[in-house]
């Protein structure tokens, strides 16, 4: 049943899109995935784990496979995309999961297990900030354009452009794991953003990116009040959310697992057996 197989389902009259695999029966892992990809980054990582667990990865609404209501006609924030996604577990009858959050998948899954811990049997954080201490100069302008929309936007629209979406796969890569990273990756992500509309989506979300940080002390809260069982596995090299975000999580949860990866922001592409081989052995530990 390691075959992932490809789903849509209504939610708040839009379509979400989401990839399953595995028996519904097994502890279930739902895997959140960042900017500026979809849930195609879990391709190789869901039938990795699908023996043992049920696999869920959605696209996030504007992205992937999912709808993509123009800025005019739905509200992208953080906070909404949050409630898109409790309610597709929901509608899936999903009562208690593990979470796999990378970049935008954070202040989602992070949002939803400070809001109600009894869900969550544990977190698996990869490049999934939950601190000021994993922001990088990348954030410079990102956090400049969330004070002045219109004089950073045109520096902020390099950032949704092919070099700058190539250079988010290829960054912090070894020389010798440089040709593991497939040019799929960023030309689909590259398709998806160019989509008549999705870049004023982006914008939009950029924006917004900033009120995450008023969730943090949230999230630091749920992790030293509840302890949920966390592995950490961060590329050291990430020059977009720093491995300093990896460490700063053992503050509030220090029995976490920390590994720190010969890689940059996707690791995924480079160590994705070893990354499905340390869940296994977490998972194999701690879900329940």
């Amino acid at each position: 049943m390691n075959q992932i197989s490809h789903h849509t389902v209504e939610i708040q009259g839009q379509s979400l899109f989401y990839r399953e695999a595995g028996d519904p029966d097994k502890p279930t892992l739902l895997l959140l995935h960042g900017f500026p990809s979809s849930s195609v980054m879990f391709r190789n990582l869901i039938p990795a784990l699908a023996d043992d667990y049920h696999v869920i990865a959605p696209d996030h609404l504007g992205f992937g496979q999912s709808s993509m209501p123009s800025v005019d006609e739905f509200d992208y924030t953080f906070d909404k995309l949050t409630e898109l996604t409790r309610e597709l577990l929901d509608t899936l009858g999903i009562e208690r999961f593990a979470l796999y959050i990378q970049d935008y998948g954070a202040p989602i899954g992070l949002r939803i297990a400070a809001r109600d811990p009894g869900r969550v049997s544990a977190i698996i954080t990869q490049s999934g900030n939950a601190y000021m201490e994993g922001f990088t100069p990348f954030w410079e302008v990102l956090f400049a354009h969330a004070t002045d929309r219109v004089t950073h936007e045109p520096e902020v629209r390099k950032l949704l452009e092919l070099d700058a979406t190539k250079w988010q796969y290829t960054h912090g890569v070894p020389a010798d794991r440089r040709a593991l990273v497939s040019p799929d990756t960023w030309t689909l992500d590259q398709a998806y953003l160019d989509r008549p509309g999705n870049k004023e989506i982006q914008l939009q979300l950029f924006f917004d990116y900033k009120n995450n940080l008023d969730g943090y002390p949230g999230f630091q809260k749920y992790f030293a009040e509840h302890r949920p069982p966390t592995l950490i596995a961060w590329g050291e090299h990430d020059e977009i959310f720093g491995a300093d975000g990896a460490r700063a999580y053992l503050r509030d949860l220090p029995d976490a697992e920390l590994h720190l990866l010969d890689a940059g922001h996707f690791a995924l592409e480079t160590h994705g057996p070893e990354i499905a081989a340390l869940i296994r052995d977490f998972l194999g530990r701690v879900a329940r």
